[in-house]
C-alpha cells in the first residue's frame, strides 16, 4: 500500500522541497552548463565561448483566450530576468480533439506572431498536434537568448545590503485572468463593464512583460539579481530569490504597490495579492547606492518602480514589516487565483 504524500499535489507547482530532491538526482555530465536547473533560477545558462546562450521553456495550461500572447511573454521574460535579449522561439502546440477548428489554430499562431513581433524575436520551429484528452489547447514555449558574459544576472547573487525594487505593481496578470474569466459573474455583482475591461486590458496595459524593464535596469545601475514573480505572486517570487541566494529579505509592506483593480477583484473573490500570480511585475536585487538611480531611470521611461524592502542577512526567510511590527511573508504553496477554478 502506497504511503500518503508529504507535499501538495494539487494543481500548480511542485512543492519546492521535493523539486530539490528530484533536481538532485538529475545528471551534469557537461562543464559548459554554467546555470543548471536550480529552484529560484529562471532560465539555464550555456556556455558558448565568445557569449552565453540562455534557455527556457515554460507551458501556458490554463484556459485563456490569449494563449499564444502568454507563451512568448512569459518565456521571453524569464530570459530578460538574466540580464539577456530573448531571441528565438519554439512552441509545441496542443490542441483538443473534437473542440480544434481552423479558425482556434489561426488565433494561437496569430497570437504567437504579433507577441514576437513586438519584441523582435524570430520563430524558428516547433510542434503542432491535435491530442487526446485535453479540455482547452496547451502551448508549451521554449525560448532561447543570448547575454554577454560579464551582463549575466542570476537569481542566485542576491548580496546583503541590497535593495529589492519592485515595478508596476501586483497582481497584473491576475487582475486580467479574474477579469477574462469572470467577466459574467462579475456584471452579475454590480461591476461596471468598463472596469472589466480595464481589468482585462492589463495584459497589455501595464502588461505582462517584464523585457524592457529588465533591459533599463541593467543599463541604469549594478544590479545582482532579478525575478519575475509568476506563479505564487510576489510572496513566492521573493521566497524564491531568498532561496536561490541564501539570505533573508525584509519588505515594507506599505511600499508594495497593489493596483487599485487588482485589489477589487482580488478583495471580492476572497484571494491574497501577495499570492496572486504576477506576471508583469519585476523584481530587482540592486547596490544600495544604485537603487534610487534605477528607480529614476525606470520612471523616467514610463515604468513605475519603488525600492519595498533589503537584503538583510545570510538566511532564507522573508519577512514583512508593517510599521514597527515584523511577521514572516505568507508562503503561498499554491497560487491564489486557482481558488477560482
Amino acid at each position: 500500500m502506497r504511503l500518503p504524500s508529504q507535499f501538495d499535489f494539487s494543481t500548480g507547482k511542485l512543492h519546492a522541497q521535493l523539486l530539490e530532491l528530484l533536481i538532485g538526482k538529475l545528471p551534469l555530465n557537461d562543464e559548459r552548463v554554467v546555470v543548471g536547473p536550480k529552484v529560484g533560477e529562471d532560465a539555464a545558462v550555456i556556455d558558448m565561448g565568445d557569449r552565453y546562450l540562455v534557455a527556457k521553456t515554460d507551458p501556458i495550461t490554463f484556459a485563456t483566450d490569449e494563449i499564444g500572447w502568454y507563451a512568448v511573454n512569459v518565456n521571453a521574460n524569464d530570459i530578460a530576468v538574466m540580464g539577456a535579449v530573448p531571441k528565438w522561439f519554439m512552441a509545441t502546440v496542443l490542441l483538443p480533439e473534437g473542440r480544434t477548428d481552423e479558425a482556434l489554430a489561426e488565433i494561437i499562431f496569430s497570437q504567437i506572431a504579433n507577441a514576437c513581433r513586438e519584441l523582435n524575436i524570430t520563430v524558428i520551429g516547433g510542434h503542432t498536434e491535435v491530442t487526446y484528452g485535453l479540455d482547452r489547447p496547451i502551448v508549451v514555449g521554449a525560448m532561447l537568448g543570448e547575454v554577454d558574459k560579464e551582463r549575466l544576472v542570476v537569481s542566485s547573487n542576491a548580496q546583503v545590503g541590497d535593495v529589492i525594487i519592485l515595478t508596476k505593481g501586483i497582481p497584473i496578470e491576475g487582475t486580467s485572468i479574474i477579469a477574462r474569466e469572470k467577466r459574467e459573474e462579475l456584471l452579475m455583482r454590480g461591476y461596471d463593464a468598463a472596469f472589466i475591461e480595464r481589468a482585462k486590458r492589463m495584459l497589455y496595459d501595464p502588461g505582462i512583460s517584464v523585457v524592457r524593464d529588465a533591459l533599463i535596469a541593467t543599463s541604469s545601475g549594478r544590479v545582482h539579481a532579478m525575478h519575475d514573480p509568476t506563479e505564487g505572486g510576489l510572496a513566492t517570487g521573493l521566497y524564491e530569490l531568498s532561496w536561490a541566494s541564501g539570505v533573508s529579505i525584509e519588505v515594507e509592506q506599505g511600499a508594495i504597490h497593489i493596483l487599485e483593480e487588482g485589489k477589487r477583484l482580488c478583495d471580492e473573490f476572497g484571494l491574497n495579492p501577495l499570492g496572486t500570480i504576477a506576471s508583469g511585475a519585476l523584481l530587482i536585487v540592486a547596490h544600495p547606492d544604485d537603487g534610487d538611480r534605477i528607480v529614476n531611470a525606470l520612471t523616467a521611461s514610463g515604468i513605475s518602480a519603488v525600492i519595498i524592502g533589503r537584503i538583510t542577512a545570510i538566511g532564507n526567510d522573508v519577512t514583512l514589516k508593517r510599521g514597527n511590527e515584523c511577521s514572516p511573508m505568507p508562503l503561498f504553496v499554491k497560487d491564489e487565483i486557482a481558488k477560482l477554478f
